[in-house]
């Protein structure tokens, strides 16, 4: 299977690929760098939300596969993004209710990549990830969802918080995975739902918990404190598709 090519190098590059229309999760700057070409980059940039990090040239000359990056390298989606509206049409399409993984933060690319495969096998209708501090579809991502990325579209938003408030108007109500939550077997997680999954550290967000109806926990029994984010999401997505066959 091809992957598009994700890393954009050259001043040039970048501007054609930003005038073109192609979705750049983020851009990387040579600090200080002031010149009219960086200039028109940065306000592209912004007018399309992209994330700018501005680093040394060691780590530029690092990052790049040409050596001649000019002092900027983009990386671009090496797949497109879906609109939150299209995930809730594909539940419409196949006459379900709406089963959508939230991902709140979760920036390890194969933790990514995982998550949209148990996605799809578990027959969700798509993940939503957010514009910052997190992981985009990258060619790493691609190649660890094992060709699921063909099949589940993944939407990426602004505010997660203020998209869980949107989606409950339309009848979505929303579980976190937290280790102090209700133990998952408690709950009834049948009917529309969004399941939200932490970052690999810090778990989910406070602003995100508080937009969440419930929390449910997984019971471990080991030594050590918690699962993989992408093994948590497998768990309590099975749980739903469980509880989802009983009805």
């Amino acid at each position: 299977m091809r992957y598009e090519e994700f890393t954009i190098e050259g001043r040039n590059a970048v501007i054609e690929a930003f005038r073109s229309g192609k979705t750049i999760d983020k851009v990387f700057i040579l600090d200080g760098c002031q010149d009219g070409p960086i200039a028109t980059i940065k306000r592209e940039a912004k007018k399309k939300d992209t994330m700018i990090r501005y680093v040394a040239k060691e780590r530029l000359d690092q990052m790049s596969e040409t050596g001649k990056h000019q002092g900027v390298i983009a990386y671009a989606a090496a797949y497109e993004y879906a609109e939150v509206e299209d995930l809730l049409k594909l539940a419409e399409e196949r006459g379900e209710a709406p089963f959508l993984l939230l991902l709140d933060g979760i920036e390890d690319p194969h933790n990514l990549g995982a998550v949209i495969r148990t996605t799809n096998l578990a027959g969700a209708h798509g993940v939503i990830i957010p514009k910052n501090r997190a992981a985009g579809l990258t060619a790493s991502v691609a190649r660890t969802s094992a060709g699921a990325l063909n099949y589940t579209p993944v939407a990426k938003v602004t505010n997660l918080a203020k998209t869980i408030e949107e989606l409950k108007k339309r009848g979505l109500w929303f579980v976190c995975a937290d280790m102090d939550g209700t133990q998952m077997y408690q709950l009834d997680l049948r009917g529309p739902i969004g399941l939200v999954i932490g970052n690999e550290g810090e778990g989910v967000s406070r602003l995100v918990k508080e937009k969440c109806d419930f929390a449910a926990s997984i019971p471990m029994k080991g030594e050590i404190g918690s699962l993989n984010a992408s093994v948590a999401a497998g768990v309590l997505a099975y749980e739903i598709v469980r509880q989802r066959l009983n009805k």
